[in-house]
């Protein structure tokens, strides 16, 4: 079992004994996600896919947000926003914009890219360092922004 998994699973028992209901529920909604995908894809998951998953529901909270707010439901985004914040304690500490534009950099000249085309094979190689480390869709642009002609 992963590390971070382990980690949700003990905080569950912890929020058990102290009765934070409003934790509790976020961390079984965590802890429901990573059984849903352990039983569709019939694998134990390992620590980049508890990452990975972490990573999407996150994403799915942001989401949400720009939804409610256009809805002007508050309420819902404090929900959410609470969600978020309780989810990122499980990610890998957040790499610079610096570390990110460096690894880029690196992934660029590794694989020869040299236009928009070539933006799979970059995406690729910064995927896995990156995964809940940095926001992807920034990651994207950044690439794209790199292999597009000024």
């Amino acid at each position: 079992m992963s590390e971070t998994r382990q980690r949700v699973l003990d905080d569950i028992k912890t929020a058990m004994k102290a009765g934070e209901k409003p934790r509790l529920a976020i961390l079984r909604l965590i802890s429901a996600a990573f059984k849903q995908k352990e039983i569709d894809e019939r694998i134990d998951l390992d620590e980049p896919t508890v990452i990975a998953l972490l990573d999407k529901l996150l994403k799915q909270r942001r989401e949400s947000i720009s939804q409610y707010s256009a809805a002007g439901r508050d309420d819902l985004v404090a929900q959410e926003q609470i969600e978020i914040e309780l989810i990122q304690t499980y990610m890998p500490e957040a790499l610079s914009e610096a570390e990110v534009h460096a690894l880029i950099d690196s992934a660029i000249v590794e694989t020869g890219a040299d236009s928009v085309k070539d933006m799979g094979k970059v995406m690729a190689l910064v995927k896995p360092q990156l995964q809940g480390r940095a926001d992807m869709s920034i990651v994207s642009k950044s690439i794209k922004d790199r292999l597009t002609p000024a």
